[in-house]
């Protein structure tokens, strides 16, 4: 199955360097969301495992790669992000307003199908996340998990003005060593590694303003005032489209805390934890990812 490469306008001035699979008039129609450091090729394998029954379109999101990057911090906020998503089902349904059926999201491109899923239930039909923590979980544990706290201190490095700088350093070595954290990455191969950094040599600071828009980072302090005080909303947290949460438990940096109570938010979810399988599940595990996804699609 050949992969389309594509850029997709968006109502609101953002325009978004997508890949897709399957033909367009496919009988369901699935999103791909990437997080950080990655981009939308990573979903190339699943995709073409998933056509032609399904029509995949993964973006590259804003920020990211030759999708748009608007240099104002405001702009990455969550609603921005949201827009973007909606409007993009929009474009993917060719009905405004019609449901995507199947929503796939991994890291940051899981906050951001979170907030859509529980801004606007009707836009998914079934909503599949992969080791990206629920905001209201997420928020619980910075300020409560001193183990959390501690796994999360990266993001505190990722926000300062200087990031990008470092992180491209030497041949992206500070990336290198992201992707690598967990242990021997077999899954890059120089022929992936050079995709990656076809996407790193666009600019990293659009990607790193997805960490500096959000309050949620861990404490900078004993009583960090910022993340004791902040409230998230009933209508960002309580999610009821259908969803599956496919988990690596080998995670050191998103532990497995963060599925505590998440039926409390998100009634009738079902979890699908892999012992051994850290936060790249998707490069390591890519037949049990794409087992769980037929799963969840034969009950559309």
């Amino acid at each position: 199955m050949s992969l389309l490469h594509f850029d997709q306008a968006l109502p609101h001035g953002i325009t978004l360097s997508c890949r897709a699979a399957g033909p367009l008039d496919a009988p369901l129609k699935a999103l791909f969301l990437h997080g950080f450091p990655e981009a939308a090729f990573v979903w190339d394998g699943v995709m073409a495992a998933l056509a032609p029954q399904v029509r995949c379109v993964a973006p590259n999101l804003r920020g990211y790669g030759a999708s748009s990057a608007p240099a104002e911090l405001s702009a990455y906020r969550a609603k921005h992000l949201v827009s973007d998503l909606s409007a993009l089902i929009d474009a993917t349904t060719g009905s405004p307003d019609a449901p995507i059926d199947l929503l796939v999201a991994h890291d940051w491109g899981g906050g951001v199908a979170w907030n859509l899923a529980a801004l606007s239930p009707g836009r998914v039909r079934q909503l599949v996340i992969i080791n990206s923590p629920h905001p209201g979980a997420l928020l619980r544990e910075l300020r409560d998990n001193p183990a959390q706290q501690a796994a999360s201190q990266y993001m505190n490095e990722l926000v300062q003005p200087d990031a990008a700088a470092k992180l491209s350093d030497h041949d992206f070595a500070g990336l290198w060593a992201i992707l690598g954290r967990f242990g021997p990455a077999d899954w890059l191969t120089p022929a992936v590694r050079e995709q990656y950094r076809e996407v790193w040599r666009q600019g990293l600071d659009g990607a790193l303003n997805y960490y500096r828009a959000s309050p949620l980072r861990p404490p900078t302090g004993p009583a960090d005032p910022a993340l004791q005080q902040l409230m998230l909303p009933a209508s960002v947290v309580d999610v009821a489209v259908p969803t599956t949460v496919l988990w690596g438990d080998a995670d050191h940096a998103l532990l497995p805390g963060l599925l505590d109570g998440l039926a409390d938010w998100v009634p009738g979810v079902q979890i699908h934890r892999l012992p051994g399988a850290s936060h790249w599940i998707v490069h390591e595990q890519p037949a049990w990812v794409v087992a769980r996804l037929r799963e969840v699609l034969a009950r559309l």
